[in-house]
């Protein structure tokens, strides 16, 4: 895999993953597979949780088809997650991943456009950047369900590029997954990988991703990069 070069500048335009990389929801999400299958009393393999993590919710119903095969109760499944999801987060709110604020403070003072691509369909997302006080820090909002292919596909970032007029080799991709990181790179845009509840595999670091262990990290990078 060839990644594009490191910008030399400050990038035109910052797109930005959200769960997982502005709200700390993976954890979340993954328990509310669980805690959905117990109310059916199914299991719940956990290595599937973390597989789904970047995915939107399509191919996440595939995965799950895939995984379990005839006999297990998907569609029940599926029709319960959301309404877990939703009681974990009612009870226990959402947080922000460190380092957000102050790395939006930062490409506004400088006016650099900003915009979420995630794979969350689109009014979930807006509710949940809503809750947080985020969503009027964006310029744009592009939902899983807005796109043909989600992520590892390109469609998403692209399609976020667009809406900001920005060239997609000028744009920056902050993301926490793989299929998030391979999408950026199908897009022609330069990836920065947050890891969350998965590292990098070794097929990415081979291929010289610049991996940072914060947004404060990435603050530090961008801010030493000249405009």
């Amino acid at each position: 895999m060839r990644l594009p070069p490191r910008p030399l500048r400050r990038p035109a335009a910052v797109i930005f993953d959200m769960d997982g990389l502005l709200l700390d929801t993976e954890p979340l999400a993954a328990r509310a597979w669980s805690e959905a299958a117990a109310t059916l009393g199914v299991g719940f393999d956990g290595a599937l949780a973390l597989a789904m993590v970047g995915r939107n919710f399509a191919d996440c119903t595939a995965m799950v088809r895939a995984h379990y095969g005839d006999g297990y109760p998907v569609d029940a499944l599926l029709g319960r997650w959301h309404a877990a999801y939703d009681v974990i987060v009612e009870r226990e709110g959402l947080v922000l991943k460190p380092g957000v604020l102050e790395l939006l403070d930062w490409l506004e003072d400088r006016a650099i456009p900003r915009a979420v691509a995630t794979s969350t369909r689109h009014e979930r997302a807006r509710t949940k950047l809503a809750r947080t006080a985020l969503l009027p820090r964006f310029d744009d909002l592009v939902g899983g369900d807005e796109v043909t292919r989600g992520k590892p596909a390109p469609d998403i970032y692209v399609e976020a590029a667009r809406r900001l007029g920005a060239r997609a080799t000028e744009c920056l991709v902050l993301e926490d997954s793989e299929p998030g990181v391979r999408a950026a790179l199908a897009a022609r845009m330069t990836p920065i990988m947050v890891p969350d509840l998965h590292e990098p595999s070794e097929d990415l670091l081979a291929a010289d991703l610049l991996v940072l262990p914060t947004l404060h990290a990435v603050l530090r990078h961008l801010a030493d990069l000249p405009p």
